[in-house]
């Protein structure tokens, strides 16, 4: 990582409250992998160091806004589910900053997965999980359903699939913090609804611009306040097909 991106990263994190000097060769670790990789896996379509920089450790960063993955879980340690992490985004850049995060990066495409496996098992991230699978199975697996106190998921998917997909795997209390670009209303409103379909409500919603280039996010936040009922999620392919509404 050059000088230029060391001091983007800096910059950017400074601007969401968070201080990661301490983790400069690490985060460069990272980057060099994630482009050494990219050249045999296809793994994003980031290319340049300021773009991996801020659009994926910066922005990764950016769940941490606001406590939202602050406090303990059950077991001690704050479980999060990273829904789709793809190449590990956000799972990498929080269990760097926040070692003490309990973190499952989890992807259907096993050579994404075992790419996230090699690359914190050569950053030395013991609190990094990643699994194999789709959430319409794990949601419906008692090994997955409802043990996490923190489901994160940076896609691109509707609201209300986005909450049929994390909120069966939250614990009561838990917290889904969904990362979006810009939100309409009328997919904001559609997500409230899926949300009480689910049991879950609509808590929070920060609008903001990613640090440094000012394009517009979107942390949408949904509680889990009762069970989700047993027919959630259903079987893979329908979320997408057919959002609730």
């Amino acid at each position: 990582m050059n000088a230029e991106s060391r001091e983007l990263l800096l910059r950017g994190a400074a601007e969401l409250g968070l201080e990661v000097s301490a983790h400069l060769d690490t985060f460069a670790h990272l980057l060099d992998l994630l482009q050494e990789g990219n050249t045999r896996l296809s793994l994003t379509a980031l290319r340049t160091e300021p773009d991996i920089v801020l659009k994926h450790f910066v922005d990764s960063l950016s769940c941490l806004r606001g406590g939202l993955l602050d406090g303990g879980g059950l077991d001690g340690e704050l479980q999060v589910l990273d829904l789709g992490t793809g190449a590990g985004f956000p799972a990498l850049p929080l269990a760097i900053v926040r070692p003490e995060l309990h973190i499952v990066p989890m992807d259907s495409t096993r050579k994404k997965i075992e790419f996230v496996i090699a690359t914190a098992r050569a950053l030395a991230l013991d609190n990094v999980r990643p699994l194999v699978g789709r959430a319409e199975t794990l949601g419906r697996d008692p090994a997955h359903r409802e043990q996490y106190d923190r489901v994160v998921v940076r896609a691109v998917a509707a609201l209300p699939v986005l909450t049929e997909l994390a909120l069966p795997l939250l614990r009561m209390g838990g917290l889904m913090v969904a990362q979006k670009g810009s939100l309409l209303d009328d997919e904001l409103a559609s997500g409230r609804r899926a949300a009480r379909m689910l049991g879950g409500v609509l808590e929070n919603v920060q609008a903001f611009g990613l640090p440094m280039s000012g394009d517009p996010r979107t942390l949408v936040c949904v509680r889990k306040t009762a069970s989700t009922p047993d027919k959630y999620p259903r079987r893979e392919g329908v979320p997408a097909k057919s959002p609730l509404s």
